[in-house]
């Protein structure tokens, strides 16, 4: 029958593509990693170090899946083909529903999977940090930081990657001034620092009597969560610490003692807080934890040698800054104005459905198109 003919062309035809993936992926260097791993899982005293054995485990987990995946979409290609086969042997126009629907699914899944062989820079691979900013503006601001917020843990949900709250700050009245969040999987990062910068909302306020459109600005910064031998030059005295009771999102369980942590980094103005832990110490590895984070980020912007070559920077949070512009009225659209990438389905947006954002970024930035902010 045609339509199988039709199918096993295009099916030898993805054919190098899913070879090329392979080897894109690394996948035989992953394999001698997983290999070396478990020797040294299996040696005398690799629980001794609990924190580091974990680790060595995560990481085992994460080769196995990727190793898996591929072999999971091979598989998938010669079942493919056999059911063309099958379909022409008994001329079974049944099975063509299923074919198309398992080709169509190929093609995504090797399409998100190239998407991982873009993510080159040097810390790709680690979970991500992100705090959100309130713009000015008040409860309207605050308002859409929580709903970009919830746009993001929905992002995480949906990969089925966990996230950590580290920093929570309610607004006054709704919404937040600022959270902080670490997003934890292989590639977090890699996926979510294309959302660095600032997002613009129209919409009807819910907050205004007279329903009038009103326009509200919130930042988001997106850091890599570094690796413990990640060196980071930090002086204990450039560092001024406060404490203070928490408040907000948990900290109703430990705000009757002061064991909320804010860390200002002198040189570059910097302030990074964490309240969401029991105890100070935790709250003050959290802040240890953003700070490196962020002065890394900084130096990579800033190509700077030394750490103390930096200097502070204030994401502008207003008009013209935006890297992205989210419209309710008195049309519905988002749209991405670096890539120009755009969809009217703001529902599936709001819901954590970015990867059409995140994707476009990525392929602009290897192609060299990208408009940066």
């Amino acid at each position: 029958m045609i339509q199988f003919d039709e199918y096993k062309v295009r099916l030898n035809d993805l054919s190098p593509a899913l070879k090329e993936l392979r080897e894109a992926l690394g996948l035989d260097a992953a394999q001698r990693e997983v290999e070396m791993l478990h020797s040294e899982s299996a040696s005398e005293g690799f629980w001794d170090n609990m924190d580091k054995a974990l680790k060595v485990q995560q990481r085992v987990k994460q080769l196995e899946d990727k190793i898996e995946a591929q072999t999971r979409r091979e598989r998938q290609w010669d079942d493919l083909m056999a059911l063309c086969e099958m379909g022409n042997e008994f001329e079974d126009e049944s099975l063509l529903p299923e074919l198309e629907e398992g080709f169509a699914k190929l093609e995504q899944d090797m399409e998100a999977a190239r998407m991982a062989t873009l993510f080159t820079g040097e810390y790709d691979s680690s979970n991500a940090i992100l705090t959100f900013h309130a713009g000015a503006g008040g409860t309207e601001a605050q308002d859409w930081a929580q709903m970009l917020y919830r746009m993001y843990t929905h992002w995480a949900e949906r990969h089925g990657f966990p996230y950590q709250i580290m920093d929570y700050q309610d607004g006054d009245e709704a919404g937040i001034k600022s959270a902080t969040i670490m997003i934890q999987g292989e590639n977090a990062y890699g996926y979510l620092r294309s959302e660095h910068g600032v997002h613009r909302l129209v919409r009807i306020s819910p907050f205004d009597a007279n329903a009038r459109r009103q326009t509200s600005f919130a930042a988001l910064e997106v850091m890599p969560d570094l690796p413990d031998d990640v060196e980071v030059e930090i002086r204990p005295e450039d560092i001024e610490m406060q404490v203070f009771r928490s408040s907000g999102a948990g900290g109703q369980h430990i705000n009757k003692t002061s064991s909320a942590v804010r860390l200002i980094h002198k040189p570059t103005g910097i302030v990074v807080s964490s309240q969401q832990e029991r105890s100070q110490f935790q709250n003050k590895d959290n802040c240890m934890k953003m700070l490196r984070a962020k002065l890394v980020e900084l130096q990579m912007q800033q190509h700077a040698e030394k750490i103390s070559d930096l200097k502070g920077v204030q994401l502008k949070i207003e008009w013209g800054s935006q890297i992205r512009s989210y419209v309710f009225m008195p049309y519905q659209l988002v749209k991405d104005n670096r890539t120009g990438y755009e969809t009217s389905n703001i529902g599936a947006v709001m819901d954590g459905d970015l990867d059409g954002f995140i994707n476009a970024y990525l392929s602009a930035q290897a192609n060299g198109t990208l408009k940066e902010k």
